[in-house]
């Protein structure tokens, strides 16, 4: 009887193949060479040096009255500087009038807009009732109508009620602001609901939530806001012409229009302009982190 020996296992390491080694992805080829780094900053050099050139224009010829404008010996910074222009804008003219009708204008807009729209925001995102999407995309359709298209209805409306040459016929239409109501109800929407679901278990109302809950936290939306609607009405030109019908109700950019019409030498109205324009750059600046923060906490959700 013949016996059949078993074939011997082979060991395991050689049973298996050895695997080919992984390639390593290389990322070279996706970074940037260094000649299109240098490229690109050359690019974006001149660009900054293009958009802050009109201001270091305005700035160096407003400090220099009395003088022919040529160029580019006009643009050296460190010749024939004087103040003239800024003592003659700030004591001869009516700028300090203007100057505090526009903050007026332009304060008590960004409080009643950004209370009005954080309110909207606030209903539109964690409220609900019939014909909430209706309401919201018909209200954010404004966007689309132009500004001069009611501005005659506007103007008639306010003529009726007295409100021109007031300040709040000046302020009251600016405060329905479709874009704010958006952004507002962007950012609230990524709150978590059980903030507010606990707020109301321990027996807070709904105006206490949005003063104690919704309002501390929508700070860096709320600062964005404020810088933005701050400037769109320091910048109003066409609603503050129309509605002010005196010059002690002239807005900074009327009053400053206004002086062309005086024959006043150009040095003084460039010395006006950098004074109408250091409080917002100094806003801006005051409230930059908040901007960004703001920017990045609205991303556009479905």
């Amino acid at each position: 009887m013949t016996t059949m020996t078993p074939p011997q296992a082979q060991p395991l390491s050689e049973s298996r193949p050895t695997p080919a080694p992984a390639r390593r992805r290389s990322f070279r080829a996706l970074e940037p060479s260094r000649a299109g780094v240098v490229i690109r900053w050359i690019w974006l050099s001149l660009a900054g040096v293009l958009a802050f050139f009109p201001f270091y224009a305005m700035v160096v010829l407003s400090l220099k009255p009395g003088q022919v404008v040529e160029l580019p010996g006009s643009l050296i910074p460190w010749q024939d500087i004087s103040f003239d222009s800024y003592e003659q804008v700030l004591s001869g003219q009516n700028i300090l009038g203007w100057l505090g009708n526009t903050l007026i204008y332009s304060l008590v807009s960004v409080v009643a807009v950004l209370f009005l729209s954080a309110l909207a925001g606030y209903a539109f995102a964690k409220k609900r009732f019939a014909g909430k999407e209706v309401i919201f995309w018909s209200f954010l359709a404004m966007v689309m109508v132009p500004f001069h298209v009611t501005l005659i209805p506007m103007f008639i409306l306010m003529a009726g009620i007295g409100g021109v040459d007031t300040y709040w016929g000046l302020i009251l239409p600016t405060l329905a602001n479709a874009q704010a109501v958006f952004l507002m109800r962007q950012f609230i929407q990524g709150l978590p609901d059980d903030l507010f679901e606990a707020a109301r278990i321990d027996g807070a109302g709904e105006f206490r939530i949005f003063l104690r809950i919704v309002l501390p936290l929508c700070k860096p939306i709320l600062a964005t806001l404020g810088i933005f609607v701050f400037l769109w009405h320091w910048n109003d030109f066409l609603w503050p012409l129309i509605i002010a019908k005196s010059n002690a109700m002239f807005t900074l950019t009327v009053g400053i229009s206004s002086l062309q019409q005086q024959n006043v030498p150009l040095s003084t109205m460039l010395a006006g302009s950098v004074v109408a324009l250091a409080p917002i750059f100094f806003a801006y600046l005051i409230a930059q982190r908040y901007v960004q923060e703001g920017v990045t906490g609205t991303g556009i959700k479905g």
